[in-house]
């Protein structure tokens, strides 16, 4: 095993870079660490002043007295050089995906507190579910959706919990869905809506499949200025239909969702699957941009965390 001097070493050259730049930035939810030595493959999120400490299921077999003597000496190398209490880091372990893991609960209740982001509010817990209730890495992707906002009707699909309607909503949009199949993660949308004084009247939030919402859409005729894409990699929720692989079915939801899309209109799409390929037939359907190199934001920008194309009608 590598020394642990490194990894300490490694989290204090980190925390000074970034703490500088969050704070300028005004941001109080970022990612300070993510596998830099791989020998400690965690991921450190600071959340206001609590910090969020995932371990990545490497495989690595070690006896548990071994085990958790390292795990000790990581929490105190991460409580030394962050100057934050040891109560305070809330410790997971990432097994490897396996479908709809990510909205699985740990069993553990937490606290939901706040985290302030470009002058909006966001609910947050990182005890309760495997994934914290807020994405990191699409900090930039909210900050595009409520600058281009102002006027438009907008439609959030796979919402999660409603963070891009909270931009989308404060940046001036007229109208706007939020649709997602779960009912835990709809009632924290409309938790982060009354946080930020959105009204429900105009702003819809919507329980349904994904594809049978994008069925009916479409046969009212809707039509929205606006659109935002962002789904899991993988699902076989019991309540869908059909399991969902994104990258077999990306062209369906795409020409399904881009029959929504107003002439002028712009839909954000984007997935978090490593080996994810754009199908040919999109970008010789629609105007497609690949914005990846701008909406991973600065923290997570050694990391192919995610891919996100602009697509307008030709």
């Amino acid at each position: 095993m590598t020394d642990i001097t490194s990894f300490a070493n490694r989290l204090g050259k980190n925390i000074k870079h970034y703490l500088k730049w969050a704070r300028r930035n005004n941001i109080e939810a970022w990612r300070m660490y993510d596998r830099d030595i791989p020998q400690f493959p965690f991921a450190i999120d600071i959340y206001g002043d609590q910090i969020h400490l995932q371990e990545y299921d490497t495989g690595w077999l070690m006896q548990p007295e071994e085990y958790e003597a390292w795990l000790a000496e990581v929490l105190e190398a991460v409580s030394f050089t962050t100057g934050f209490s040891a109560d305070n880091i809330h410790f997971k372990r990432r097994e490897r995906q396996k479908g709809i893991q990510q909205y699985e609960k740990t069993g553990k209740q937490g606290e939901d507190f706040i985290v302030h982001e470009n002058g909006r509010k966001f609910w947050v817990n990182l005890d309760k579910y495997l994934d914290t209730g807020l994405f990191l890495d699409h900090r930039n992707t909210r900050k595009k959706v409520g600058g281009h906002a102002g006027g438009k009707r907008f439609l959030n699909l796979f919402s999660y919990t409603g963070s891009f309607t909270v931009y989308a909503a404060t940046g001036g949009a007229v109208s706007s869905e939020t649709v997602d199949l779960s009912n835990t993660y709809l009632d924290w949308a409309r938790r982060n809506f009354e946080l930020n004084h959105i009204d429900e009247t105009a702003h819809r939030i919507v329980r349904a499949d994904v594809f049978q919402y994008l069925q009916t859409a479409c046969q009212e005729g809707r039509q929205f200025d606006l659109i935002v894409m962002d789904p899991p990699s993988f699902s076989n929720s019991k309540k869908m239909l059909d399991i969902l692989d994104i990258q077999r079915d990306h062209v369906k939801l795409i020409n399904a969702a881009m029959q929504l899309l107003a002439p002028n209109g712009l839909m954000y799409f984007s997935n978090n699957l490593r080996s994810f390929e754009l199908d040919e037939s999109i970008e010789e359907r629609y105007a497609v941009k690949n914005i990846s190199k701008h909406s991973v934001p600065e923290d997570f920008r050694n990391k192919k965390i995610h891919q996100c194309w602009e697509i307008k009608h030709k």
